[in-house]
């Protein structure tokens, strides 16, 4: 006989504790399961031992349940699953989880929250209950929306997910002066950078940033698995076919994201362009609501944002930011430095300061997945 929800689970601490155990094999797929999900699971016999755990390790291989599932064998009959997304209901690159689940003779099944994807939305937790299977949803809910903040954007604004940094002086400026390379951060914000980069899925810097800095724009010093796409938005084709970021295309694809009527003012720009290597994507205006729906178009759920003020300041104003990364640093660059202007209601969003070698990291969620 299965027993109650508390005697498999071993009360309401131990479903947070294993849902716990849940989001930190989900993390383990960071970086490399866009456009799916990070999702963890783990399988927990009705004594309260973990028989089989499992995570979504790449896009287009298993799910985390069939790990799981797989690893606890004839272990999973009459257990507790736990899951950090609804197990899904519907066949894509790979089969439904929820038939397996309930094929194993999973008892009970906790969900810490509901996938926001059409496809799927309710139906797999819905296919469960059908089947004779306690279903449970809300733990660990916003620990699991927050490690999926970019999937929960895609899905339901249709866009990918914003976090724009940047890295200030003490006294809030971004360089010495207007038009002047400035390094800010230390070696360890640096990295810290790097890493952040490794797990999203492309890097859009403004014109004005290609020029005064020529970057590189990839990934270094950390592994990065999946091509990294870096994004110039450029609505006057500025963008000269020099840029040193073209000698990098074997790190992934370089847009130059401007307007229909810029490329027909200047084709050779656009001729010399792709010659370099550049993708031209054109929309109607160059807004950010516009070059962000192409984006999605190609799958990207993640954008970094790095600069400059300007395209920050449009970013911020247009709505589309949905995390803002600050390091702050101890140089002091005076007034002849350019400021960066910080959102009014800043403050009221960090929602985590770390220090980062001689740095400070400042973490806030504009638009939380809920």
């Amino acid at each position: 006989m299965v027993g109650t929800a508390t005697s498999l689970a071993g009360g309401r601490e131990a479903d947070r504790e294993f849902m716990r155990l849940a989001l930190f094999h989900a993390a383990r797929g960071a970086g490399r399961t866009s456009p799916n999900p990070m999702v963890g699971c783990v399988i927990v016999s009705p004594a309260g031992v973990v028989v089989g755990t499992g995570y979504h390790e790449r896009a287009g291989e298993a799910h985390a349940e069939v790990r799981a599932l797989a690893a606890a064998g004839r272990r999973a009959r009459g257990a507790t699953l736990y899951c950090t997304l609804e197990p899904c209901s519907h066949c894509g690159r790979t089969g439904p989880c929820a038939p397996a689940v309930a094929e194993a003779g999973v008892a009970r099944v906790v969900a810490a929250t509901e996938d926001p994807n059409p496809l799927v939305a309710g139906r797999g937790i819905a296919y469960l209950r059908e089947h004779g299977i306690e279903v449970e949803t809300g733990v660990g809910a916003e620990a699991a929306r927050l490690l999926n903040a970019a999937f929960f954007v895609a899905m339901r604004e249709h866009r990918p997910h914003v976090t724009m940094k940047v890295a200030t002086s003490l006294d809030g400026r971004v360089s010495a002066a207007p038009g002047t390379r400035t390094g800010l951060s230390g070696a360890a914000s640096a990295r810290y950078v790097q890493r952040l980069r490794a797990g999203l899925d492309a890097i859009a810097v403004g014109s004005g940033t290609l020029l005064t800095d020529d970057p590189l724009l990839t990934v270094r010093e950390v592994y990065c698995e999946r091509p990294f796409t870096r994004v110039v938005l450029d609505r006057r084709l500025r963008t000269p076919a020099s840029a040193r970021v073209f000698g990098t295309r074997a790190f992934g694809p370089v847009l130059v994201a401007t307007t229909g009527s810029a490329c027909l003012r200047r084709p050779a720009a656009v001729s010399a362009l792709r010659n370099a290597g550049a993708e031209i994507v054109a929309t109607e205006t160059g807004s950010w609501h516009e070059v962000l729906a192409a984006l999605a178009a190609r799958e990207i759920r993640s954008v970094l944002l790095e600069g400059g003020p300007a395209l920050q300041r449009a970013a911020w104003a247009a709505g589309v930011v949905d995390r803002v990364i600050v390091i702050v640093t101890p140089h002091v660059l005076g007034v002849g430095g350019v400021p960066w202007d910080v959102p009014a209601d800043l403050a009221g969003l960090i929602t985590g300061v770390e220090p980062c070698g001689t740095d400070v990291v400042l973490v806030g969620d504009v638009h939380r997945a809920d």
